[in-house]
């Protein structure tokens, strides 16, 4: 199974693309996708549309899992935010994907343990987990990490099926 996590951010959106081979979590890929700082919102969200759904052509995942909703005290960031979490599940929709949403909190608990770590201990155990010595960067990171969520999630939920 091929997960293809999302880190979706206004300026910029983190991919991570993770294999689950008998059990196992196997690294595929991981980019942080920087928006031009000075286009307009409709710009941004069609170049962020268009980027997932060329990643979903080129790598053909199973599962397409993103960060959802935190909450913050900026009004406006919030609803910028909203619309790039919308353009990145748009292009999941059109590719057939059912959509997989795990808060931060939940996503933190499953990567190292403690649903409060920093971004640097998400960033550590996400290297560790994946034997990776280097990642694109902290938005890559907190996608592999939702991807992998998503994996201890749909272990947990075959477990219980049983």
């Amino acid at each position: 199974m091929l997960v293809l996590g999302v880190d979706p951010g206004s300026m910029v959106t983190g991919y991570g693309l993770v294999e689950i081979n008998a059990g196992r979590l196997v690294y595929c890929h991981d980019e942080q996708f920087r928006l031009p700082p000075r286009a307009d919102v409709a710009d941004k969200l069609a170049r962020l549309y268009d980027h997932t759904a060329d990643l979903l052509e080129k790598y053909q995942p199973d599962q397409f899992a993103v960060e959802g909703v935190f909450y913050g005290v900026n009004a406006k960031s919030m609803l910028v935010l909203g619309q790039a979490r919308g353009a990145v599940m748009v292009a999941a929709a059109r590719f057939g994907l059912a959509l997989h949403e795990y808060p931060p909190s939940s996503v933190k608990q499953a990567v190292v343990g403690y649903g409060k770590a920093s971004k640097e201990q998400v960033q550590q155990m996400v290297k560790m987990l994946l034997k990776q010595k280097t990642l694109a960067g902290e938005h890559a990171a907190d996608a592999l990490a939702v991807a992998i969520c998503h994996h201890h999630q749909a272990a947990f939920q075959a477990r219980a099926r049983r």
